[in-house]
């Protein structure tokens, strides 16, 4: 039987968001995904600032005795607090009001003019589709045609 792995992570969600935010953080992300033969609940924040080693310690801290009390993962995991990084992918309608002006790569579940990956400036996201500002050309992308999203941060 397949893992209602959305909904732990759904659940957890809920129980940590309001301390996370207490704490003056974004929580970005939650995800309850099983790598190899472990489990792992990854807790993802955010902050204007950055986040470093020692804020992931501080929420660790903070929402490790509130899941334990409310027990709604069964098997044994492990749990992590990390940074969305530069690179990151744009899951949730607040994730891309967020990227907004900013760049990003949209991969394409089946190609247009035989190309699945395109890279531009999230111009504009309103619920249905994605308009993203290549330079040269502006181009609107259905939600729906959209395999994955994610920020793309230059280097340069």
């Amino acid at each position: 039987m397949k893992k209602e792995t959305k909904n732990i992570a759904g659940a957890v969600s809920a129980l940590v968001a309001p301390t996370v935010e207490a704490l003056g953080y974004i929580l970005w992300d939650v995800e309850y995904l099983k790598e190899g033969t472990d489990w792992f609940l990854r807790i993802t924040i955010d902050s204007p600032d950055g986040i470093e080693l020692d804020d992931c310690e501080k929420v660790h801290r903070a929402v490790e005795p509130i899941i334990d009390a409310a027990d709604p993962i069964e098997d044994m995991y492990y749990l992590e607090i990390s940074s969305p990084g530069l690179e990151r992918e744009l899951k949730t309608d607040g994730h891309l009001e967020w990227a907004v002006g900013e760049k990003v790569e949209i991969k394409l579940y089946a190609p247009i003019d035989k190309c699945k990956v395109f890279t531009g400036t999230l111009i504009d996201f309103d619920g249905e589709k994605y308009t993203l500002d290549e330079g040269d050309n502006t181009r609107e992308f259905s939600v729906s045609a959209v395999a994955k999203i994610r920020t793309v941060y230059d280097f340069e």
